[in-house]
């Protein structure tokens, strides 16, 4: 046969079946376009000639790299929708005498029709919107915005080089699995219905385990980063649980309904409810695989959306005062009072308004964290790692009478008494004690500290201790040193004040640090390091930061809204040429169109609501887990996180109702056997 022969098969069956193929094609341009897009814009020159461009072009491939991957797996599982649609095709076409190598040519065809046509289709989709998507993310981080064109050369080599290879990779897979197959059960392939599996309730309580551990870990974990950690964990617990609960669960429900009497045999029940019989796990997978896409675009798109609309929080949390000063001197000698006074008026002398200011002493050390307090270990703080997080920590040492002097406090302490405020820690115990040191009563656990960004910024545990006698709490600590022979404690001076203008305290920052740096190359004022730091020269690295990682939230959303709403689609067109020969049987013994359209509202409303309310408590319980997360990026607006997550969920609603509703009229259209006008 003439190589034309297979490829007008291939045109033919794609035609026959466009109701299949063409959201398929869409989705496979949509996904090149999406991908072509976000490569565009690691190698825009606008991005990257821009302030903070840098923070943006590490984050930007992330999303290419997520998008690639999550391309390949959709596209297989969408792939063998549709293969496992063409069976009785092509076994049809095996009984008339054509071989699995015949047919394999017409695949072959298929698969080249259909990439072309969604790589050239994808390709022009990304090239025309390019320009778009770059104004939005230059919009979103409040960026200078350009008009000039331009084409991603990189990126039009690189996108179709990855799209062939997972289109090469479909073909493959389809080959192999009808090449397995024999032709009887390929004719026989959607006739089949299911049987109801062994074990069914063990199914049943082993997601519900595996969801409640999940649940388990997000409400009792405390600490942001050991949140961090277990929250992949808790995500492979969610999904395996789900997958476990909705195909268990659609079994048990139609068992159920079918031990219901008043309800089961009802003719728009009755019909539905052997629908559903028909393909109990297939449909609880469907379920799941939705309910899980669901979540993950909830959960993304409402973290990255708080952090987005957090950012002015977040900035002014990392940076208390337009100008954050932090001077490390050599030993404890760098802190005492006419050092401290010399450093106090060179930094005032160095501003143009004169600010009043007070330098507040700290002593700071590496440790590991327990219920009596911190025991000293620099080679476990060095080592740090996620495994190691739950007991390495921080502490800082204020003295009594630089708290009060900075907090315009009076408060009171014994020797052996202190006061403790924890960041990213909850300390229970009634005593604390650093390693070969005394013991000391816990007086209050403070609910505010001195500001300091650093210590907000963190991202391991720091406790801050006020002590009535400085030099004795860390007198047992001052001879130690780490491997390299550098003291164990390190002494810090501290401050922070505003001026009246941005440009003033920009100004202010950048002459205290020339101020500091000369008395660094002098020697003077026993000067380890210094950090100056004003919050409107950070102001573009942070709204780049958050607004870089909103619009990779919006663009990965998309991606898995547009899988979600493919997944609905497929359901509801595989299930409807599935129903279709029960509705004709049913509609030739009396069954009206009208009846047709309550069963199809009962089948909905027995299922469609499952996957949104799972997804709902599934956010519920990770809203834990997201909040501590946030908190990693020094955003502390709980409100605000808590009004984002409800209108996305809400917005959320909205959308998959709509969705739902209008894929339910292919259902009834194949059904009912004519479209709905």
């Amino acid at each position: 046969m003439k190589a034309g022969f297979y490829l007008k098969l291939a045109w033919d069956g794609i035609g026959k079946n466009k109701r299949l193929y063409l959201p398929y094609i869409l989705t496979g341009g949509i996904m090149v376009m999406m991908y072509y897009i976000l490569s565009f814009l690691t190698e825009s020159p606008t991005i990257l000639h821009m302030p903070g461009g840098s923070v943006l072009m590490s984050m930007l491939p992330l999303g290419c790299v997520v998008i690639s991957i999550f391309s390949l797996l959709f596209l297989f599982y969408t792939n063998s929708f549709l293969i496992r649609q063409r069976y009785r095709e092509f076994g049809l076409y095996n009984i008339l005498g054509m071989d699995k190598k015949n047919i394999g040519r017409i695949m072959i065809w298929e698969c080249i029709i259909v990439g072309l046509i969604s790589m050239i289709s994808g390709l022009a989709a990304g090239i025309i919107l390019s320009k778009t998507a770059e104004l939005v993310l230059l919009k979103l981080i409040n960026a200078p915005v350009t008009y000039a064109l331009s084409i991603g050369v990189k990126s039009l080599w690189k996108t179709p080089l990855i799209y062939f290879g997972i289109y090469f990779l479909l073909l493959i897979n389809s080959l192999i699995r009808v090449w397995r197959s024999k032709p009887l059960e390929l004719l026989k392939s959607n006739k089949e219905g299911e049987k109801i599996p062994k074990l069914i309730w063990l199914h049943a309580v082993i997601g519900v385990i595996l969801l409640g551990t999940a649940y388990y870990l997000a409400v009792t974990i405390e600490e942001p980063l050991t949140a961090l950690t277990v929250f992949f964990l808790a995500v492979v617990l969610v999904i395996a649980g789900t997958y476990e609960l909705f195909m268990a669960g659609s079994v048990v429900l139609c068992k159920l309904l079918q031990k219901n009497k008043s309800y089961y045999y009802k003719p728009n029940h009755f019909v539905s409810v052997s629908s559903m019989v028909y393909r109990m796990r297939r449909n609880g997978a469907g379920l799941a695989s939705i309910c899980i896409l669901l979540t993950m675009v909830l959960v993304m798109i409402s973290s990255s959306a708080s952090l987005y609309f957090g950012a002015e929080d977040s900035l002014r949390s990392r940076y208390p005062k337009g100008v954050n000063i932090s001077i490390t001197v050599k030993d404890i000698h760098g802190i005492d009072d006419e050092n401290v006074e010399s450093l106090r008026n060179t930094i005032i002398e160095s501003c143009s308004q004169q600010p009043e200011i007070d330098l507040m002493r700290t002593g700071e050390i590496p440790g590991l964290f327990s219920d009596s307090g911190v025991t000293i270990d620099y080679s476990a703080f060095i080592d740090f790692s996620l495994a190691t997080y739950d007991n390495v920590g921080y502490l800082a040492v204020v003295s009594l009478a630089d708290y009060n002097r900075m907090c315009g406090t009076n408060e009171v302490l014994a020797d052996d008494e202190c006061l403790l405020y924890c960041i990213r820690y909850s300390y229970n115990s009634n005593t604390f004690a650093m390693e070969n040191g005394r013991p000391y009563k816990v007086k209050k656990l403070l609910d505010e500290f001195i500001a300091d960004g650093e210590f907000n910024s963190m991202i391991i545990p720091t406790i801050c201790i006020v002590v009535n006698d400085f030099n004795a709490f860390v007198e047992p600590v001052s001879s130690l040193a780490n491997f390299q022979g550098d003291p164990m404690m390190v002494f810090d001076l501290r401050c922070g004040f505003d001026l009246e203008t941005s440009e003033a305290e920009i100004a202010a920052a950048d002459a205290i640090r020339a101020s500091l740096r000369n008395l660094d190359i002098e020697g003077k004022n026993n000067i380890y390091s210094y950090n100056v730091e004003s919050r409107e020269a950070n102001r573009e690295d942070f709204f780049n930061t958050f607004g870089s990682l909103f619009f990779l939230g919006i663009m990965l959303s998309i991606v898995f809204l547009l899988a979600a709403v493919l997944i609905i689609y497929y359901k509801q067109i595989s299930e409807g040429y599935e129903d279709k020969s029960r509705f004709d049987i049913m509609q030739k013994v009396g069954m009206t169109k009208k009846d047709i359209r309550k069963s199809i509202n009962s089948q909905i409303l027995t299922v469609f609501f499952s996957p949104l309310i799972m997804a709902g408590v599934h956010l519920g319980f990770a809203f834990s887990f997201i909040w501590k997360i946030l908190m990693l990026f020094n955003l502390t607006n709980l409100p605000l996180v808590i009004m984002v997550t409800i209108v996305c969920f809400v917005l959320f609603g909205i959308f998959y109702t709509l969705v739902y509703k209008i894929t339910s009229s292919s259902y009834y259209s194949i059904v009912s056997g004519r479209k709905e006008r």
